[in-house]
This record gives C-alpha cells, structure tokens and sequence, in this order.
C-alpha cells in the first residue's frame, strides 16, 4: 500500500490525530466553506459539498461546525480563497504533492517553498511530479465492516475499480468523477465510511529507509502545519520493518 494510506496509519499509530484535531478541523471547515461558496449550500444538490461534509463527519467533526462553516459561504465568507497545487520532492527524490487553499498567494508559495528547502526538499514545476499519480476517488471503512470477499462485491456492485484490504482495513478505489456515486451506493451496503476524498494514488513509487522516511515525515509535518495547507501526498513506499519503527 502505497504513500497516503500508509501515512494515515502513521498518524494514528503516532497519535498525531489527537494533537492536530483543531487543525484538521479547521482545514475541513475551509474545504466546506469553499464548496458551499462554489455550488449549491445544499449538500444534497452539491456533489463536493456533500463529500466535504462526509469528510467531516468521517472525521468526527461537530454538526454545528458543519453547519456553521455552510452559513459563511452564505453569508459571503470565503470569497477570496484560490485551490493552489504545488508539486516537488523530498528526501531520497520522493514525491510531493502539496494541495493549498489561501487568500494571499505569494505567502504561501513563499512559506511552502522554505518549508521544502528547510527540510531538504525542493519546489519544483507544476507537472514535475504530477505524472507519477492519478486523480482517484478513496473511500475508506474499518476492518469490521465485513471480511475482504465481502467488501470486494460492495465495491465491485457500487463501480469502483480497485479495493486493498489488511488488517487496518479497507480502501476502496473509483474514478474521480464517479465518487460520488460510489461513496452513496457503499453507503447503502456498508454503512457510514470513515472517510470518503479525492486522493493522489502514486502510479510509480520511491522505496524509503527508515532514515529517510524520518525526514520525509518531519517535511509532511511542517508542511502539514501551515494553515493555506490542506492535504499533502507523496509516492514513498517502505517496509514493515521501516514502518514498525518510526
């Protein structure tokens, strides 16, 4: 399993989630905020909407900062953000896709350009890595959902394309434009996902050893701390052995 879902595990077997809960909430209310803004208030006649809000719930975010996060779209809040990507490399020539939300453009450039050169990366063009991945849907369930045959079908039935199963769980592939549809027809079968996104899956990988996947980590890290940042993926692959000691 490559790059993102591996470092989701991270993050939980480090206890990261608990000290970044604010962030992670603030960052999800933004995302909320500019969808509602973009389309339709109305989660149910708002497809980006509706899976930001999803994101949210997967994430134990509160109903009434949901809610709260709708009404500035409607009362005129958010106008001013811009999605930015920016793309370069880490440690070891790993991959980094950073994916940014910001009123001030040339802050964050500036600040996420240093963040790479402090952490012995380096900003590269847009399209410098891009092509190592592809737009994907990700819809995640726990393991206790049902066994890998069992969440195989649900896929299979919903129109997914590809399902990776282990004892951390389950995560469910699509095409990008068909998450939606997918996330609402495994609902159906499967319950309440623990996340549904669009995702960067790595087409080609960059195996890491355990000292360059500590670099890596405090770059994601440091990038993850600015507040324009919203979600960072790279293409690093590693060991059990790696992963057990970090």
């Amino acid at each position: 399993m490559a790059g993102h879902s591996k470092w989701a595990n991270i993050q939980h077997r480090k206890g990261r989630q608990d000290k970044l809960r604010a962030k992670v909430f603030s960052k999800l209310s933004k995302e909320i905020t500019i969808a509602a803004k973009m389309g339709d208030p109305d989660p149910e006649k708002n497809p980006r909407l509706r899976l930001a809000v999803k994101e949210a719930k997967g994430q134990s975010m509160p109903k009434d900062n949901i809610e709260r996060a709708i009404k500035k779209a409607v009362g005129g809040e958010g106008e001013d953000y811009e999605e930015i990507r920016y793309e370069g490399y880490g440690p070891n020539g790993v991959a980094v896709i950073v994916e940014a939300m910001t009123d001030n453009r040339n802050r964050t450039a500036s600040t996420v350009r240093s963040t790479f050169t402090k952490n012995g990366g380096n900003l590269g063009e847009t399209g410098s890595v891009g092509f190592m991945f592809e737009r994907k849907g990700e819809v995640i369930y726990p393991a206790s959902v049902g066994d890998a045959d069992t969440v195989m079908m649900a896929a299979i039935e919903a129109g997914a394309e590809d399902v990776e199963s282990s004892e951390d769980g389950h995560v469910i592939y699509c095409a990008d434009t068909d998450l939606n549809d997918v996330s609402t027809a495994l609902e159906a079968e499967l319950g309440e996902s623990e996340s549904t996104k669009l995702i960067w899956r790595p087409t080609t990988t960059t195996e890491m050893d355990l000292e360059a996947m500590e670099k890596l980590m405090k770059l994601v890290d440091a990038l993850e701390e600015d507040d324009d940042v919203q979600r960072v993926t790279t293409n690093f692959e590693a060991s059990d052995e790696v992963m057990a000691q970090l």
